[in-house]
């Protein structure tokens, strides 16, 4: 399993806001009931099988162009372990664990 971090920005849209843009894209992985996904400020991260994933990253990068744009962007990270089960929450709480006077 992958936790992916994914920023599609559309460019030359004539607008400094991309909420529109955004709202689409999410609208696109809300069909993707296979994966598991955070909306953050800045990006949205995604959890799941890495070619699925991808997939579906694929299908939200179209969407901005669905709606107009003429050009976009998308930075992918990709943390993929092998070892054991990597999850959004397993990671966040590995941090939690470590900090002083915290537990989950």
């Amino acid at each position: 399993m992958a936790v992916v971090e994914v920023t599609i920005a559309p460019l030359g849209t004539g607008t400094p806001s991309v909420s529109q843009y955004v709202a689409g894209c999410h609208r696109v992985l809300a069909k993707a009931s296979d994966v598991k996904y955070q909306l953050t400020p800045m990006s949205t991260i995604i959890e799941g099988d890495l070619d699925r994933i991808l997939e579906v990253i694929r299908q939200m990068h179209e969407s901005p162009f669905a709606a107009g744009a003429q050009r976009v962007s998308t930075s992918i990270r990709i943390d993929d372990r092998r070892d054991k089960e990597l999850t959004m929450a397993g990671k966040v709480k590995a941090v939690i664990d470590k900090l002083p006077g915290k537990s989950s």
